[in-house]
C-alpha cells in the first residue's frame, strides 16, 4: 500500500497505439467490430487519460469494450457492477470484522502483545478488504488497469458524488491508514443504460460516446466474426430480422448480445435457414418480455421472416 506519494500518478500500459487505425485494427483482431468514431474516442481516452462514459441501450456492446481493451492492453480488468443501494464501503473498502474479532480473541488468550500494538494491528492492511475502486488504485499494479464501472446509472447519487472525487484525484482516504493514491492512473470506462440521467458534474470529467444499435452492415460483420460457424445466408437473415424487430414498438428491443445468443441457439437446434417455426420456437432468446413475445409471434414474425428471405434471395 502506498500513501500519498508526492509525484503525480501517471498512466502506463504495456501496449500503446500510434493512431486510431492501429487501435481499430487491434479491436478487430479481438473480434470487436467498431466504427471510426468510437475508435477515435477510445484512442483519445488513452491519449488524454480521461475517463470514458458510454451510454446506449442494453446489449449494444458497452461492457465488452472494457473487456477487449484490457485484453489488447495486456492489463487487468477490475469491474464494479453498480446496483441500487450500493454504498461507498462496498465499492471502496471494508474491514474484515470476523478476522479482526478472531485476532482479538487470540491475543486476549495469549497476552503476547499490548493493547496499543493490538489496536494498530487491527487496522493494518492485513485486515483491509479492497473493493474494486481501491483495487484500481492499488500500488501493486505495474501498469494502469482498466476500471469498468458498469451501469453507473443504477448506483445511488451518494456513490456518484464519491466518483467525482475519485476521477479527479485518483486517491482514497482510509482514516486508519491515510491517503492512498494511484501510482498508475487506471483507464476508466463507465457504462450507463440511461435508466436515469447522470449528473452533469460527472459527465464533465469524462469523454462521452453514445453507442446505438448497429446498422445491418455492422451487425452482419459482428455476427460473422463472433459466430463464424453460422452460414452466411442465415447470418444475413438473422440480421435482417433483428433490424426489423427494432422497428416494432417493443418494451425492449433486442441488442447485439441477443442477436449473437439467437445465432448460437439456432445453430444448437441445427437450423440452417431462418423460418417461421424456428422463430416461434426461439423468440425467448431475443425478446425478454412476454408482452413483446405476444406482439411479435404470429403475423409480425411471419412478415419479418418473409422480409429476411427476400433480402437474401
Amino acid at each position: 500500500m502506498t500513501v500519498s506519494p508526492a509525484a503525480l500518478p501517471h498512466q502506463h500500459t504495456g501496449v500503446t497505439f500510434d493512431s486510431v487505425d492501429q487501435l481499430a485494427a487491434r479491436l478487430a483482431d479481438e473480434r470487436y467490430i467498431t466504427d471510426r468514431s468510437l475508435a477515435t474516442t477510445l484512442f483519445l481516452t488513452l491519449q488524454l487519460r480521461k475517463p470514458l462514459l458510454l451510454e446506449g441501450e442494453a446489449g449494444v456492446g458497452k461492457t465488452e469494450i472494457a473487456k477487449v481493451l484490457a485484453d489488447i492492453l495486456e492489463t487487468p480488468l477490475i469491474r464494479l457492477q453498480c446496483y441500487e443501494g450500493l454504498d461507498a464501503n462496498s465499492a471502496i473498502y471494508e474491514w474484515d470484522y470476523p478476522r479482526q474479532m478472531l485476532y482479538l480473541q487470540t491475543i486476549e488468550a495469549t497476552g503476547e502483545i499490548g493493547r496499543e500494538q493490538a489496536r494498530r494491528d487491527l487496522f493494518g492492511e492485513e485486515f483491509l478488504l479492497k473493493r474494486p475502486l481501491l483495487q484500481a488504485i492499488d500500488a501493486s499494479h505495474d501498469r494502469s488497469p482498466v476500471l469498468l464501472i458498469d451501469e453507473v446509472d443504477r448506483a445511488d447519487q451518494e456513490l456518484e458524488a464519491f466518483l467525482l472525487e475519485l476521477l479527479s484525484d485518483f486517491q482514497v482516504t482510509v482514516p486508519e491508514l491515510g491517503t492512498i493514491r494511484a501510482e498508475h492512473v487506471p483507464i476508466v470506462i463507465l457504462t450507463s443504460n440511461r435508466t436515469r440521467e447522470i449528473h452533469d458534474a460527472l459527465k464533465r470529467r469524462c469523454l462521452y460516446f453514445w453507442i446505438d444499435f448497429p446498422t445491418f452492415e455492422k451487425e452482419f460483420r459482428i455476427l460473422t466474426a463472433k459466430v463464424p460457424d453460422a452460414p452466411e445466408r442465415m447470418a444475413a437473415q438473422i440480421c435482417t430480422f433483428t433490424q426489423g424487430l427494432r422497428e416494432v414498438d417493443l418494451f425492449k428491443s433486442p441488442g447485439m448480445a441477443e442477436t449473437l445468443d439467437w445465432a448460437h441457439a439456432l445453430l444448437a437446434l441445427g437450423t440452417k435457414s431462418l423460418n417461421k417455426d424456428a422463430v416461434d420456437d426461439t423468440l425467448g432468446v431475443i425478446l425478454k418480455y412476454q408482452e413483446d413475445v405476444d406482439r411479435v409471434r404470429g403475423e409480425v414474425a411471419s412478415v419479418l421472416v418473409d422480409r429476411a428471405e427476400r433480402a437474401v434471395d
